[in-house]
């Protein structure tokens, strides 16, 4: 009797226990279906959660910076005798304060004020460009750990750079000899020269400051060296980003992960056009290219988007983020100066025309972005080598050399840049390959 009652308990349980694995179906409210909705809606909150500590971890990173570079930045802007060292002055000020907002309000500001000629700050915005995607192979590295999602977050945020770098090599040659930008942006300034000044603050930046500032300001009490707050702040901030970056990733890979690529394939990220929608709209919005391409790193690192669906994202964020220059150079027109709305506009047409040329020959920057992730997963030390060259040593070499003279040189080097990268790759590649 005891053998007939278990077997009667359990045939009165299997149907709940079906009811309960054929969730896929129609949707019943039972106890048991109660249970499993509940939990996908407290890991979503989880990663909104996680989504503001990544967040918070970027402002402290910028934070940071600022604290070894902006007095540097600011001196080094002194150095921008001419258009070639403009070119690597926006980029290694860029890379130094973590900002291409802080690059491009403050040569609007200064072509304003009559401090810089508009052909000198043209180069600094496009160095500009190419500097702020520095911010997305950082986050990259917090994958490291972990080969194959450490080789996707590598090429989602490096075809953001390639992109740049590509622009730059076709379109600053153009700059030099036809002026071609700055034409194009005195003739937009003409149509909109009679804009007033507005302003807008970002919402992102608004809603971490309160997190970012106490963290800063609870440092700040022990009256420590710029030099050894950013050092603090650093290290908070890469704390904060491996974290967030790790149980992103997690909490992401837990939940149906057909599902979510399914919801971003449908909604998001269907064509092209509205990856490009998307990514300027909510750069406008934010105001800050760094943060938006950086959010879509640990996606690119769960498997959820390919570098397909990225790529047109990432050129909507380049445009998105020249609206901060414009709103910046508004305000410099009751000077009846238009010199820096001139700027801010050339800041768009780089953009817009490296669109026009690069996308096309999407395929260019994506190789390179793919091939690049790959030789970063069979060695770490790519990616970091990366950063050091491309973003601190050959712009500090070559506004060094313009120092001496050495401007072709320089320009050599600029052009000669994306093979020198894929070049560096491949012989890692063989180096580890010899020493196995």
């Amino acid at each position: 009797m005891g053998l007939l009652e278990e077997k009667n308990a359990a045939a009165a349980h299997a149907p709940a226990d079906r009811e309960k694995t054929s969730h896929r179906g129609t949707l019943k409210i039972t106890a048991v279906k109660g249970m499993t909705i509940g939990k996908p809606a407290v890991k979503i909150a989880a990663i909104i959660f996680l989504l503001y500590l990544f967040l918070v971890s970027i402002g402290l990173m910028e934070s940071a910076f600022r604290f070894f570079g902006q007095d540097s930045a600011e001196k080094l802007f002194a150095l921008a005798s001419n258009r070639f060292v403009g070119l690597f002055i926006g980029i290694l000020t860029t890379a130094l304060v973590q900002s291409s907002s802080f690059t491009t309000s403050l040569t609007v500001g200064l072509v304003g004020s009559g401090v810089l000629t508009i052909n000198v700050a043209i180069p600094i915005i496009m160095g500009a460009n190419i500097g702020t995607s520095v911010t997305n192979t950082l986050v990259a590295h917090g994958h490291v750990g972990r080969r194959d999602e450490f080789k996707r977050a590598i090429q989602a945020g490096i075809v953001h750079d390639f992109f740049n770098l590509i622009a730059v090599v076709i379109l600053f040659p153009l700059e030099m000899m036809f002026g071609l930008l700055e034409r194009a942006a005195l003739f937009a300034t003409s149509l909109f020269g009679s804009a007033s000044g507005a302003t807008f603050d970002s919402p992102v930046k608004e809603a971490i400051k309160p997190v970012v500032g106490a963290i800063t300001d609870s440092i700040a009490t022990f009256q420590l060296s710029q030099i050894v707050m950013g050092i603090g702040l650093l290290v908070i901030s890469l704390l904060l980003l491996f974290f967030s970056l790790f149980l992103i990733v997690k909490v992401l890979k837990s939940l149906v992960l057909s599902r979510i690529e399914s919801f971003f394939s449908t909604y998001m990220f269907r064509n092209a056009a509205l990856g490009f929608l998307m990514g300027l709209i909510f750069t406008a919005v934010v105001q800050s290219s760094s943060v938006t391409t950086s959010l879509i790193v640990p996606m690119a690192a769960a498997g959820i988007l390919t570098l397909e669906q990225i790529f047109p994202y990432t050129l909507g964020a380049n445009m998105g983020t020249t609206v901060t220059a414009l709103l910046a150079s508004l305000a410099t027109i009751s000077a009846g100066n238009l010199g820096g709305v001139t700027v801010a506009f050339t800041h768009l047409l780089f953009n817009a025309f490296g669109i026009l040329i690069i996308y096309p020959l999407r395929f260019i920057p994506i190789g390179l972005a793919r091939e690049m992730g790959n030789r970063s997963a069979e060695n770490r030390l790519v990616p970091f080598l990366y950063v050091i060259v491309v973003f601190f040593y050959v712009p500090g070499l070559c506004i060094y050399l313009s120092e001496y003279g050495l401007t072709v040189v320089g320009m050599l080097l600029l052009a000669a840049l994306p093979s020198l990268i894929l070049l560096f790759s491949m012989l890692s590649k063989r180096i580890q390959k010899r020493a196995r």
